[in-house]
């Protein structure tokens, strides 16, 4: 039986905290690019200004409509837990700041009736639009490549990118958001 010299442990050790800490940064910058939105596709903002969806009640919504004023387009969906959490805080922003322009627009990547059946539980005051699966496309080409959800974009009075978070919003993400944009 051999034994490990001293300076051979601490070599051995040396060498484990090494990979160890390169897989903690890999790992960290793999969360990073997942969690970070990309930039949007080259004329994908335009495209987005000449989509229209449905509503829960069956009328048409085109986002046309929106331009001219700081816009959040939230896409969201029922069977997603930080989306449903999320969308309390949303409506209280816009409540308070609807009187300044502030538009509010949720897209939901989800079955019109399941939209329909969370929005009897819960009803939103700012407008929904059903954007089924083709809201992932559309997200993705805003630069959510992940597809992942909640995914925000928020568009300034002059209809470009502003601001876009992959993920849960917090308050302070709406309050900064808004009160540079204004």
């Amino acid at each position: 039986m051999t034994e490990l010299s001293n300076d051979s442990i601490t070599e051995r050790r040396r060498w484990l905290m090494a990979a160890g800490a390169a897989a903690a940064a890999a790992g960290a910058g793999l969360a990073w690019w997942r969690l970070h939105p990309q930039e949007a596709l080259p004329d994908a903002v335009q495209a987005l200004w000449n989509q229209q969806f449905q509503t829960p009640t069956g009328e048409t919504l085109p986002l046309a409509t929106f331009r001219g004023k700081p816009l959040l387009l939230n896409f969201w969906a029922t069977w997603c837990p930080p989306c449903v959490e999320e969308l309390p805080m949303i409506e209280a922003f816009w409540r308070e700041h609807a009187y300044q322009g502030l538009q509010v627009l949720g897209l939901a990547i989800d079955q019109p009736s399941a939209v329909r059946r969370f929005l009897e539980r819960q009803p939103l005051a700012f407008p929904v639009g059903l954007a089924g699966l083709g809201g992932t496309e559309l997200a993705k080409s805003l630069g959510n490549e992940t597809g992942s959800l909640p995914f925000s974009v928020f568009l300034a009075t002059d209809g470009r990118i502003f601001a876009k978070k992959l993920g849960q919003l917090a308050r302070e993400d709406l309050v900064g958001w808004f009160s540079a944009a204004v």
